[in-house]
C-alpha cells in the first residue's frame, strides 16, 4: 500500500513542480473558463466548444488528437513507460443552459458570475491549465494522460458522451479523475443509480365546457403527480425523487389530449432504486381508468458504482488536499465517474474552488481559492499517473 502524503509531499517539493507551482496563473484559468463559457454547448449542441478545444489540444502538442461523433475531443500527453495503463483526465463541455442563453459575465469582489462558469467551464479550463503546465515545463508522466473533453453528462445527456470514451479507451485506462468547477475539498469515489422516466398521459379531449367531467391528460397527470410525491422514500440507503418538467394541453379552454412529465429518481442502492421504480409504476397502473392512459419510458439510466476510500487513488486524491492544508469530504453522486466505476476502473471526482447557483442563471464561482485547486489537481494527476501500474484492477 502506498503512503499517500509521503509521495504528495515528496512531489510536491521536487524542484520541477516548485517551478510550476511559482508560475500558476490562477487569472489565466479564469479567462480561459470565460472564454469556454462563452461558446454555447447545451447537451447534444456541443460542437463549437469541442471544435475550440480540438484546436487548443492541437496546439499543446498533444498526439492522437481526434473529436468523435457525439463531440467528444481526445489527446494524449505520452509517458515514459508505454506498457503502464494510461490516465483518463476528463471535463464535461456540456451546459444545462439552451441555445441563445445571455451569457454574460460580472465580477463582483473575488467572485465572477456566469450560467455555465463553475458548471463546468471552470473544470475544463483547469483541464487546459495542467496540460498547459507540463507542456510548458517539459514534465513527462509516467503514465500516458489522456486529456478529454467530453459531451453530454448533463440532464437527458445521459453520460453518453464518457459512454463513448470508455468504450474507445477502455483497453488502455487504469484509472481516471473527472473534473468539476465547484466541488473543491470534495472526492466523489461513489457514483449513485439514477433513472429517468417520461411519463406520457393521453386522453380523447374535448372542450372545457361541453365535456366537462371526461378524463383530461393534464388533470390525469397531476393527478398521478400527487400520488409520486406521496410516496416515501427510504432515508437510509438514501433516495430521492423530483418531477423536473412538465408540459401538455393546447389551450386553457380544452380537455387536454396529451401531457408529459420527467421524474428523476436517484438512490445509493440499486435494487432500492428498483423498488422506488416499481412503485411509480403501480402509482400508474392505479390512475389509468377509461379514456385514459399512460406510458411510461426511460429516458435516462446512469449507473452505479464505487471504490473504498482506502483505494490508492482515493488516498491521493485526499493527500493533494492536505497538500494545500484543504479537508476532504468523502461523497457519492452523479457524475461522469459513475460509467467508469460501474465499469471497474478506479475513478474520483474532485474540483477546483467553490460556487454556489449551478445551473442558475446566477452562477458563481469564487477566484480566491483556483490556484490551490490547481496546485491540488497536478498533484493528484502525476501521482496518480505515476503509480497506475502498482495498482493493477
Amino acid at each position: 500500500m502506498i503512503d499517500a502524503l509521503h509521495t504528495i509531499a515528496t512531489l510536491a517539493r521536487s524542484a520541477d513542480l516548485l517551478a510550476i507551482r511559482d508560475t500558476l496563473a490562477p487569472d489565466r484559468v479564469i479567462q480561459d473558463a470565460i472564454a469556454i463559457q462563452q461558446i454555447p454547448a447545451p447537451t447534444f449542441a456541443e460542437g463549437q466548444r469541442a471544435s475550440a478545444l480540438l484546436e487548443r489540444f492541437r496546439q499543446a502538442g498533444l498526439h492522437d488528437v481526434a473529436q468523435d461523433d457525439l463531440f467528444n475531443v481526445f489527446g494524449r500527453l505520452p509517458g515514459s513507460d508505454p506498457t503502464c495503463p494510461a490516465l483518463l483526465l476528463s471535463a464535461h463541455t456540456d451546459t444545462v443552459f439552451p441555445s441563445g442563453t445571455d451569457l454574460s459575465t460580472r465580477q463582483d469582489g473575488e467572485r465572477v458570475y456566469g450560467p455555465g462558469l463553475g458548471d463546468n467551464s471552470l473544470g475544463v479550463a483547469s483541464l487546459l491549465a495542467v496540460l498547459d503546465l507540463l507542456r510548458a515545463h517539459r514534465i513527462q508522466p509516467v503514465a500516458d494522460i489522456w486529456f478529454v473533453a467530453n459531451s453530454r453528462e448533463e440532464g437527458l445527456g445521459d453520460l453518453g458522451g464518457i459512454r463513448a470514451v470508455w468504450n474507445r479507451l477502455r483497453d488502455r485506462l487504469g484509472a481516471a479523475i473527472v473534473i468539476e468547477g465547484m466541488a473543491l475539498g470534495r472526492i466523489y469515489h461513489a457514483g449513485i443509480a439514477v433513472r429517468r422516466l417520461r411519463i406520457a398521459c393521453r386522453a380523447p379531449g374535448g372542450h372545457s365546457w361541453l365535456h366537462f367531467g371526461q378524463p383530461s391528460a393534464v388533470h390525469g397527470l397531476v393527478q398521478l403527480g400527487a400520488a409520486i410525491t406521496a410516496i416515501a422514500p427510504p432515508a437510509e440507503p438514501r433516495t430521492t425523487y423530483n418531477i423536473g418538467l412538465i408540459n401538455g394541453g393546447h389551450s386553457v379552454n380544452s380537455l387536454a389530449t396529451h401531457a408529459e412529465l420527467f421524474l428523476d429518481l436517484r438512490s445509493e442502492d440499486p435494487a432500492t432504486l428498483s423498488t422506488l421504480e416499481a412503485q411509480v409504476r403501480r402509482a400508474a397502473d392505479n390512475a389509468a381508468q377509461p379514456g385514459l392512459s399512460f406510458t411510461i419510458d426511460v429516458v435516462g439510466d446512469r449507473p452505479a458504482g464505487q471504490i473504498a476510500t482506502h483505494h490508492p487513488l482515493v488516498k491521493l486524491a485526499a493527500a493533494a488536499l492536505d497538500a494545500i492544508d484543504h479537508p476532504v469530504t468523502y461523497e457519492r453522486g452523479s457524475t461522469d465517474a459513475n460509467v467508469l466505476l460501474a465499469n471497474g476502473l478506479p475513478a474520483v471526482t474532485i474540483g477546483i474552488t467553490y460556487g454556489a447557483h449551478a445551473h442558475r442563471l446566477d452562477e458563481y464561482i469564487e477566484t480566491v481559492p483556483i490556484a490551490g485547486g490547481i496546485w491540488q489537481l497536478l498533484l493528484l494527476t502525476l501521482s496518480a499517473a505515476g503509480q497506475l501500474h502498482t495498482w493493477g484492477r
